[in-house]
């Protein structure tokens, strides 16, 4: 069996000093960044997404920042096909692949080797539409749990979309989507890779941090970047994130931008909690709490 492929994953929640910590990891280790943050790929919204500035970056080359447009889908399948093809290529320059971001599912699947089934077929989704409205989702989802009872578990009658999809999938492949998770999970882990994690062990300095990101993000132009992409209807996912959509309100007329702000900071501080929680079952990860040590890099160094 081959040797895999060698990685280092920096993870944490959102304000933590992640991308700090990847640079540093990165001039010290000649590395390079391959970004795991859903939303640093699109474009037009590099302050929402607290993109990396081309000072943080501190020369070290940043990959999967910026390159798509906000109207456009971009899955985890897209992802990762996209994350391959760089990591290759920096370990082929005698670099080491440093993954810095916070959207969980991203860099757990990129890591643990899953692979999703990206395939979709418009005829037959279209189909299901049809059949959601005439019978009702909950008939649907009735379906789903005649045909693949573990998924259907998994869904609120809420969860349409999701649904849907399962329903797609086993349309399309004569499989569940259960079976086909399990079949990619068995393929066992894409990369050898060894995690370090950055956040606080005082909760309250971490949300701290997050307010004054929010203040600081504001000075930069976040009211005429999220501006923008309200009047630009940039689609579903400049409503997706978090910097635009808790402002789309002040926009129009319907709250004063003091209230639409402090919104905007609580649904980040939310988003910090839902990352953590999500971080806290990888067992593998070496935890750093930055407000108890002065030096982060050597943590993470007694790691690697």
């Amino acid at each position: 069996m081959a040797e895999l492929k060698r990685i280092l994953a920096v993870v944490g929640p959102t304000a933590s000093g992640k991308t700090a910590l990847g640079v540093k990891l990165a001039l010290y280790l000649n590395g390079e960044v391959v970004s795991s943050d859903s939303m640093q790929v699109y474009n037009n919204m590099p302050i929402a997404s607290a993109a990396p500035t081309v000072e943080e970056m501190s020369g070290v080359p940043h990959h999967l920042i910026g390159f798509a447009d906000p109207a456009d889908k971009f899955s985890v399948a897209e992802f990762i096909k996209r994350a391959e093809a760089i990591i290759d290529d920096i370990i082929s320059r005698g670099k080491l692949p440093i993954v810095v971001g916070g959207t969980g599912l991203y860099v757990d699947s990129l890591v643990s080797g899953i692979e999703f089934q990206d395939e979709n077929s418009d005829e037959v989704r279209q189909e299901l539409e049809k059949e959601a409205q005439e019978k009702g989702i909950s008939a649907m989802l009735e379906l789903l749990r005649e045909i693949d009872p573990e998924t259907a578990a998994k869904y609120h009658i809420n969860d349409r979309k999701r649904i849907l999809r399962a329903l797609e999938i086993y349309r399309i492949h004569g499989k569940t989507k259960s079976l086909l998770d399990r079949e990619s999970k068995s393929s066992g882990d894409r990369y050898a890779c060894t995690w370090i994690g950055i956040t606080y062990r005082n909760r309250q300095l971490l949300y701290d941090r997050i307010n004054q990101r929010v203040d600081m993000m504001l000075e930069n132009g976040l009211l005429d970047e999220a501006k923008a992409a309200f009047l630009n209807n940039c689609g579903k996912t400049s409503v997706q994130a978090i910097g635009h959509k808790e402002l789309f309100g002040y926009f129009k007329g319907e709250l004063p931008l003091k209230e639409a702000v402090e919104n905007l900071k609580t649904e980040t501080r939310h988003y910090a909690k839902r990352q953590l929680t999500w971080f806290r079952r990888n067992s593998k990860i070496n935890w750093i709490y930055a407000d108890e040590t002065e030096d982060i890099l050597g943590e993470a160094l007694k790691h690697i």
